[in-house]
């Protein structure tokens, strides 16, 4: 097995060479588009132990965040999604491992997106100052804890990264 720089990357196995109990496959650098993968892929047919070998299949992967890559996925697909894995990293891998759909996951990023935060009601006490003008008076009285509460049930999707590493979607 070859390593490749890239960390996105694809597995993909000489079938006629499995069939036959031999393992044979290369691992492909999938940010490099559709056409590099369908080069790579016809030239490790190419050098088969099988002769005439042409069905592939992907027998593993790499670097996709959590994204789900399927045995038969088509190449287009795969390089569409490592390009999108490669922009948004594990932000796009949970995003789309959640939507499960790669327009959806970057109709959710480009249009729904409100940013990271380290928590739920930090996101509340945002917006709550940012729109409303609260008297000083009153400051103390204000339950961020519980608006955030009601944010996660009504209007926002909320995905963590990592320790106090939030990110906010609105629902609608």
């Amino acid at each position: 097995m070859e390593n490749q720089e890239s960390e996105i990357r694809i597995y993909v196995a000489c079938l006629a060479a499995y069939n036959s109990g031999i393992l044979h496959g290369q691992w492909i650098d999938a940010t490099q588009g559709v056409n590099h993968i369908c080069s790579e892929t016809k030239a490790m047919l190419k050098a088969s132990p099988i002769k005439g070998a042409e069905e592939h299949a992907i027998h593993d992967y790499e670097g996709f965040e959590g994204a789900n890559i399927s045995e038969y996925e088509g190449f287009e697909s795969v390089a569409d999604v490592a390009s999108f894995i490669e922009e948004h990293r594990e932000l796009g891998g949970k995003v789309l491992e959640y939507y499960r759909d790669l327009e959806s996951a970057k109709t959710a990023l480009g249009d729904h997106y409100a940013g990271e935060y380290k928590t739920v009601a930090d996101f509340a006490e945002e917006i709550t100052e940012e729109t409303t003008e609260i008297p000083e008076s009153l400051r103390f009285y204000i339950d961020y804890d519980r608006m955030a509460h009601d944010l996660e049930i009504n209007d926002i999707l909320v995905i963590e990264t990592g320790l106090e590493e939030i990110h906010i979607f609105w629902s609608h």
